[in-house]
């Protein structure tokens, strides 16, 4: 199998990194309180909860829903693992649209499952109705990657009941976007949602997702994830984290400011840029080859994504990055696109 190939890691300080989505802010101040007082030797020496008790009331309370519909994981990747290891049997099969995350086709092959793809359409909304139905596991990413392109929920709602099996709403990048399908808890059979605390909430480095769902599912989910997959240190900080709201919507604001000034900017430059309900922008050039401008900019130590899609074709994903950052990138590109 091909395994998951990572976002480039060059984490220098001369280095601007516009590959992986990551928050160009530092996450809410509580955290690092929240982990000072976790690093001491009565925490440290102890197993953490195993289901991660404490965030699952401050997330429910935070969030609207039952804690006991909450289940926490090492990243949404791990979430993502926990899905297939429990609805996919080794012979299965997984759905999810293309292009998307590239992620799933890997877990069907770990698991030895058969990946179907179902390809966009031209305005990054999937096939009505849904050509795939019955497969043991159906993942659709939402807001989309690397389209930042969003379904909205009732069209969510009708897509869920199509699938006829098990539904996974990916919603990594929610909290940048308008809408979202968390009222569709406990409405729909068999459907989870999935976030992650990497993008929104800055915490990539510590490794912290969730899944939401009905509790009598969360419990079979839970029969499924390794004893202690969430650190002390991690759940610590996820508590503190999303209890900080007001700091985390003030961040939200800014980025989205930012989103708005680079789109702009990037269509002024003749790049075709798909508008976006996340923190990157998926951008191409209708006469400029992509991948020497991602190389290009590679040289003056600024990284942005290129993908390159065999029934789609390639683009840039930039990630919304603070002002300098993206000031540079938009000054450099402008003198990569004149040579």
């Amino acid at each position: 199998m091909s395994g998951y190939t990572p976002g480039e890691q060059m984490n220098s300080p001369d280095v601007v990194k516009l590959n992986t989505n990551e928050n160009p802010y530092a996450p809410s101040p509580r955290v690092f309180e929240a982990v000072a007082d976790a690093l001491n030797g009565q925490s440290l020496r102890k197993y953490p909860q195993p289901l991660g008790d404490t965030f699952r009331q401050a997330a429910g309370r935070v969030l609207n829903v039952d804690p006991d519909s909450i289940l926490v994981g090492n990243g949404s990747d791990d979430i993502l693992t926990i899905l297939t290891r429990a609805f996919v049997p080794e012979g299965g099969r997984v759905a999810f649209p293309t292009p998307s995350y590239v992620l799933y086709k890997s877990l069907a092959d770990i698991q030895g499952a058969t990946s179907q793809t179902v390809p966009f359409t031209r305005d990054w909304t999937p096939p009505s109705p849904w050509p795939v139905r019955g497969a043991h596991l159906t993942y659709f990413a939402n807001p989309n990657s690397p389209s930042g392109t969003i379904l909205r929920r009732e069209a969510i709602a009708q897509l869920a009941e199509q699938v006829g099996g098990p539904f996974v709403l990916d919603e990594a990048y929610a909290e940048f976007a308008e809408d979202n399908g968390l009222s569709l808890i406990g409405q729909l059979p068999d459907f989870v949602i999935t976030r992650t605390f990497s993008k929104f909430y800055a915490l990539a480095g510590l490794r912290f997702g969730m899944a939401i769902a009905e509790p009598k599912l969360i419990r079979e989910l839970a029969k499924v994830k390794d004893s202690y997959n969430c650190d002390v240190l991690a759940l610590a900080a996820a508590t503190a984290t999303i209890e900080d709201q007001e700091y985390y919507s003030d961040i939200r604001s800014r980025i989205l400011a930012t989103r708005g000034r680079m789109a702009v900017a990037l269509t002024e430059l003749g790049f075709a840029v798909t508008p976006s309900q996340t923190n990157f922008l998926w951008c191409r050039h209708p006469e400029r080859p992509l991948k020497p401008i991602y190389e290009a900019l590679k040289t003056k130590k600024i990284l942005v994504r290129y993908m390159n899609y065999p029934d789609s074709g390639d683009g840039l994903r930039i990630t919304v990055g603070s002002p300098k950052d993206i000031e540079r990138l938009l000054t450099e590109l402008a003198v990569i696109l004149k040579q």
